[in-house]
């Protein structure tokens, strides 16, 4: 699927209210820390992806996927700065973010320091399809966020859509500077890199939710575990629908516009209209 969509850095500020951070979804403590508990992960996993893409800048030829790789780190860049103060919120309100946020990086600063540059844009490809995933299936699945405070569901839908629109830029910087399908080593790196960053993703994320639930007392809220369950495995939950779209990443040939859901793009205005206009 060839997509040519060039990514736009937008510099968009949430009100974000603190005395909300720990239970800003409608479904309460319980859904609320789920994703609060993911947005740890957001600052030093999108400098991580920065410096891995920024290391074989000077390798790409293509004037347009140059323009897409200064705006991917411009996205990034945002990204980053906008989670930190809506963590520094959950942290303010008890929940050891910041320190589970500390074990992360020492695991990235790891990466860096004792693997090839190559592994290090593998894990960010990998990576950078699990954030578009999640993101389309939270854009394809609105009623998960409906009802919730709207500062919150607006960084999150922003997140969403942008991730949407930069997801084939470090997948194309990839295929350009270490190889496609057509090379077995290049196609064996980037598909055993989504099995062990998922694996990795979640056997940190699990315990460090479980842990910020219990701290506010939500280990036994069993109305709360029935809202996380339905909107993760339920018909309409979101990992039971990027199930298939995680596994698209091992056929040959593969590319993220395969899931070619552009028209959510056009969602800015109707998801983020006031926040886009006050930053005009």
């Amino acid at each position: 699927m060839n997509v040519s969509i060039l990514p736009i850095r937008r510099n968009l500020k949430f009100n974000l209210n603190p005395a909300k951070a720990l239970t800003w979804h409608k479904d309460g403590l319980n859904v609320s820390q789920f994703l609060n508990t993911m947005s740890l992960f957001f600052p030093v996993g999108e400098r991580f992806f920065i410096d891995s893409v920024r290391k074989y800048r000077d390798q790409i030829t293509d004037p347009d996927l140059q323009k897409a790789v200064t705006a991917f780190i411009g996205q990034e860049a945002m990204h980053g700065r906008e989670h930190e103060e809506y963590n520094n919120f959950v942290a303010e309100a008890g929940v050891p973010l910041h320190a589970q946020e500390a074990a992360v990086a020492k695991l990235l600063k790891a990466v860096q320091d004792y693997t090839p540059d190559a592994f290090q844009l593998a894990a960010t490809v990998a990576l950078e399809h699990l954030t578009a995933i999640l993101g389309g299936g939270l854009l394809d699945l609105p009623e998960i966020m409906e009802g919730s405070d709207e500062g919150y569901k607006a960084i999150w839908n922003w997140h969403a859509l942008e991730e949407t629109e930069h997801k084939a830029v470090a997948f194309d910087v990839y295929t350009t500077v270490i190889g496609s399908d057509r090379n077995i080593g290049a196609y064996a790196l980037r598909t055993s890199t989504l099995v062990a960053a998922t694996g990795i993703f979640f056997a940190l994320m699990i315990p460090f939710y479980l842990h910020n639930v219990r701290i506010k007392g939500g280990l036994f809220d069993l109305k709360g575990w029935r809202a996380v369950a339905k909107h993760t495995w339920g018909r309409k939950g979101i990992f039971l629908n990027i199930t298939k779209p995680w596994f698209d990443w091992f056929k040959p040939g593969f590319h993220p516009w395969d899931h070619d859901n552009r028209e959510q793009l056009e969602n800015f205005e109707a998801l983020l209209g006031d926040i886009l206009r006050d930053a005009a």
